[in-house]
């Protein structure tokens, strides 16, 4: 048995201590915002294309800033996390999953989207619908961006 594998990239989005997640329309799950990465892009540009398309939010992605610079490599902002993530039996994603601000909770999906968008607070990350390591990075994300001195 062969197993095909693709490259993700994933972004949990935060604005006020919440999370955005979206009703996925064929999982039936809430998830971030995210997709295949294509051919001609980077991942961490796929991450704010995916969160564009799905949510209409323009974001900034927290990384810690880049380093190498030369004629021949730079550095590119790196995921928080990198996971293997089984999706059937045959195929498996690559996930980059990246973190982002946002400056506001306004929402407006593109054409085709999810229009079921949800703002989670960790609290309501701990409901029995959110997935284990949705909730677990959903939460992170949070912790590490919110700032409760500015009221993020």
């Amino acid at each position: 048995m062969e197993i095909t594998r693709h490259f993700t990239a994933t972004t949990f989005v935060v604005f006020q201590s919440k999370t955005l997640l979206h009703l996925h329309r064929s999982l039936k799950m809430w998830l971030p915002p995210g997709g295949h990465i294509d051919r001609d892009e980077l991942p961490h540009e796929a991450a704010v294309r995916e969160v564009k398309e799905e949510t209409g939010l323009d974001v900034e992605l927290i990384h810690t800033e880049p380093t190498i610079q030369s004629e021949n490599a730079r550095e590119i902002p790196k995921p928080k996390h990198l996971l293997l993530e089984n999706i059937n039996p045959f195929h498996q994603h690559i996930d980059m999953i990246y973190f982002a601000k946002a400056e506001s909770l306004d929402v407006a999906p593109g054409a085709g989207e999810s229009l079921e968008l949800r703002w989670f607070t960790v609290e309501e990350l701990e409901g029995p619908e959110i997935e284990k390591d949705i909730r677990i990075l959903g939460r992170e994300a949070i912790e590490l961006i919110s700032d409760p001195l500015r009221g993020d």
